[in-house]
């Protein structure tokens, strides 16, 4: 793989000087093409051998484009806030808006890489985190991204040889460090290691670019024309390429559901009612509590439904069991202008909680299969991979500790239409009511159909779909409030075991 980044290459002083004028004005062309259109970002991932001019790149690149639309993110070993959330949870938060450029000195291959050399990572181990960092690339080109993956690469011999030239030189000398020598011992570890990385992970969306990093002017313009031909490539496609990845699923036949199946009738009078809120909001407040989930778990719970299906009721009483501190209540509405400019999932990771707190979606994620789908605001090719995306996302979630629970609180049509009116008559619920909601009912089976599809494709053993009956909002708050000690109990009690082994 790494043949052809030793022959060797290089350009001569003379070269590089006429090149380079025309280069810098082109990059800075197209950058503010990039930047004014605001159609995608540009992300950049400078990887590859201790002393083969990663830095140096990077810095060239800002001399060569405006700074003021580049961010450059350096990160190492994860902090203590970073460690208490998902894998991939720093770099989502660090992505590039639409029509800037951020460029990642170490990215989300750099500690999969470190820790399978070190050996503190398995084979297997790693095989499965390339798996998720193939599909997040895949995603983010999907979403639009443009992502560049550069390796630069020295032999052995030239590696050593370049350290000790820097180390020579007093401009450049307080790079190498005894840490960067140690490496070199294990250079072809790292080579074999990385071979692999570059081999699993060099897709059609994100293939690697290979630079051979001997002769400084040879990597400067070699990454400088490829960055600028990349760019151009992009801003000249009229179109991405929008293809279903998967078909919609077609109604039964018999007109059975997971929705129509539920028993809408249920109730609890009154007295029961209260006696059990009281049971079950005690025992959410003992377990979220509890040593083993302050610990070492955290709580992600999710409340989508039909519009007047009581989700903010039951959220209230979820968190009236909680201290204030512990939990945040997100809700989602229209995304912001800032969110637009990124990934759809972007504004869910940003919320998500660290160890031993929790997070309350009214409403989530499931927007792109739900509303956008029905409403238009995506493709087709959009909502129909982002079931394999979201089903992804909840993954790392539960994989990093969380304990996902989503609810679906389903009323009647005749029973959203007397809330509807209710709201209308009673002055303190007049801000509940819009004219969307009105728009919306007008589409009850497209969203029965959606929400049957959503079930069927993102139930899964990690994160399942509870649906709450919820024509009695008595019924449906116990359910809840039950259903979330149930989970969090399993949990923790699967955790004493695992301790135990």
């Amino acid at each position: 793989m790494f043949e052809s980044a030793e022959l060797g290459h290089a350009i001569d002083k003379e070269t590089f000087k006429r090149e380079v004028p025309k280069l810098r004005a082109e990059l800075l062309d197209v950058q503010y093409d990039v930047l004014q259109k605001r159609e995608f970002p540009v992300v950049i991932l400078i990887s590859g051998v201790d002393g083969s001019g990663k830095g140096e790149t990077i810095n060239l690149l800002y001399s060569w484009m405006d700074p003021r639309h580049i961010s450059t993110l350096a990160f190492s070993a994860p902090t203590d806030e970073e460690a208490a959330r998902p894998y991939m949870w720093r770099y989502w938060r660090a992505l590039p808006p639409k029509g800037k450029v951020g460029i990642f000195a170490g990215s989300w291959y750099s500690q999969p890489i470190a820790d399978r050399i070190e050996g503190r990572m398995r084979r297997s181990e790693l095989d499965d985190r390339l798996e998720d960092i193939n599909r997040f690339e895949a995603m983010l080109v999907n979403e639009g991204a443009l992502v560049l993956k550069f390796w630069f690469h020295l032999s052995e011999s030239g590696q050593k040889k370049r350290l000790k030239a820097l180390e020579k030189d007093p401009r450049t000398a307080w790079r190498v460090t005894k840490a960067s020598y140690d490496r070199l011992k294990t250079y072809d570890r790292l080579q074999q290691v990385a071979g692999h990385v570059l081999r699993v992970t060099n897709t059609a969306k994100a293939p690697w670019i290979i630079v051979e990093g001997t002769d400084d002017a040879y990597r400067s313009l070699t990454v400088g024309h490829i960055v600028l031909d990349a760019m151009k490539r992009r801003l000249a496609q009229k179109d991405m390429a929008q293809v279903p990845v998967a078909p919609p699923i077609l109604p039964a036949i018999d007109g059975r559901n997971v929705l129509t199946e539920l028993d809408l009738t249920q109730s609890l009078a009154k007295k029961v009612y209260a006696d059990e809120l009281a049971k079950y909001q005690a025992r959410l407040s003992e377990l979220v509590r509890d040593p083993r989930f302050t610990a070492g778990r955290s709580l992600v719970l999710v409340f989508e439904g039909s519009d007047a299906a009581g989700k903010g009721g039951s959220i209230r009483r979820v968190a009236a069991a909680m201290d204030a501190r512990q939990y945040q209540i997100v809700p989602i509405a229209s995304p912001t202008e800032e969110e637009r400019v990124q990934p759809y999932l972007w504004r869910f990771w940003r919320h998500l909680p660290r160890t031993g707190r929790a997070a309350i979606f009214d409403r989530s994620w499931y927007g792109r299969v739900l509303v956008e789908r029905i409403e238009g605001f995506c493709t087709e090719a959009d909502w129909l991979r982002a079931y394999a995306e979201i089903n992804d996302f909840e993954h790392q979630m539960a994989d990093a500790g969380a304990i996902v629970i989503k609810f679906w609180l389903q009323i009647s049509a005749e029973e959203q239409l007397r809330r509807f009116k209710e709201r209308e008559d009673t002055e303190f619920k007049r801000f509940k009511i819009t004219d969307e909601d009105w728009r919306n009912r007008e589409k009850w089976d497209q969203y029965v159909s959606a929400v049957c599809d959503m079930v069927d494709r993102t139930s899964t053993g990690l994160a399942p779909w509870t649906l709450v009956e919820a024509n009695d909002k008595n019924f449906a708050r116990v359910k809840v409030l039950k259903t979330i000690c149930e989970r969090l109990e399993k949990a923790l009690k699967d955790d004493g075991k695992n301790s135990e082994q």
